[in-house]
């Protein structure tokens, strides 16, 4: 397996690589002159050529060993994304969002991969009964309902009407008052299309023998179901899974813009409204350097929970 990790890590180079030379080309090349809209529509010919010499926009695109794109290369290595519009240092800011980001993303991803799990193992094992189709109606309905009705409803009734839960954040709120009513909006969002993928994996497996032997044998329901069903089940929910981890890292876009939680996913709204390419580029260099890493971790989870999988 070390050797398998280890060729696995060596492809992430030119995946890292091309995704430096993506970002370059769009926030570069195609975006045009960043100077200019930092400076403003009417600023001087010497403020412009000012900016382009604080950022390195004067020096040769790739020709050079002081080009832009090796100081690219070499800031996202070092994490040196240097300063926002605003002039606050870009890794200060994400340092101050992940915190936040966490607190919302977190327990609403355990809530979803949990409930979504255990209901979908008791769903599968009544199949075709009235609480299976009743169970995938709900699904379908809130798959089709959008995300954003659910966030007003519960910000306007939950919140705004009958008090349950703070309506926006507040730094003098606890953190876990300001991201309950979040995580519950998000939980109930999210259940949906979980709960449909994980019922179609827990199907496939309750058609096999083995689970016919087992309650041929006079195993309990429940051993059946989170033993030996869940067990063999593993390995897409595990891709599923660990998947997602990096998306927890960068926030949720919608739900911290509208309860204003000061998260990441706060930030990228803020950074594409000003058209701050330097948040835009650190999020996206992190964003892509994450999932590759919980791409490598999910293929090694395959070997810990399914003996059938080798890398040798």
């Amino acid at each position: 397996m070390t050797a398998y990790i280890i060729r696995r890590l060596l492809y992430t180079i030119p995946i890292v690589f091309g995704v430096l030379l993506l970002t370059f080309v769009l926030f570069t090349l195609v975006g045009g002159d960043i100077s200019l809209e930092i400076a403003g529509k009417n600023a001087t010919p010497e403020t412009i050529e000012e900016i382009r010499e604080e950022y390195g926009f004067n020096k040769p695109l790739f020709l050079s060993w002081d080009s832009q794109f090796i100081n690219h290369f070499k800031s996202a290595l070092t994490f040196d994304f240097g300063r926002a519009l605003d002039r606050e240092p870009v890794l200060d800011k994400i340092k101050r969002g992940v915190g936040p980001s966490l607190a919302l993303t977190v327990p609403m991803f355990f809530g979803v991969v949990i409930i979504s799990v255990s209901l979908a193992l008791v769903v599968a094992f009544v199949r075709g009964t009235v609480w299976d189709m009743l169970v995938v109606l709900i699904c379908v309905a809130g798959m089709s309902i959008p995300y954003l009705s659910f966030i007003l409803f519960g910000q306007y009734f939950l919140a705004y009407k009958w008090g349950l839960f703070p309506v926006f954040f507040s730094p003098d709120l606890a953190m876990a008052s300001y991201v309950a009513l979040p995580v519950l909006i998000g939980i109930v969002t999210g259940l949906g299309g979980n709960l449909r993928f994980y019922r179609t994996v827990m199907l496939d497996e309750m058609r096999n023998d083995y689970v016919r032997t087992a309650f041929a044998k006079g195993l309990n329901t429940r051993r059946v179901l989170f033993k030996h069903v869940l067990k063999n089940a593993m390995i897409p929910i595990i891709t599923r899974v660990v998947l997602a981890i990096p998306f927890l890292f960068l926030g949720s876009l919608l739900l911290e813009r509208f309860f204003g939680i000061p998260g990441l996913g706060y930030l990228m709204v803020e950074a594409i409204g000003s058209r701050d390419y330097f948040v835009i580029n650190a999020m996206t260099y992190i964003s892509a350097i994450l999932f590759v890493i919980f791409n490598v971790i999910t293929d090694i989870c395959y070997a810990l929970v399914d003996p059938r999988v080798s890398f040798d």
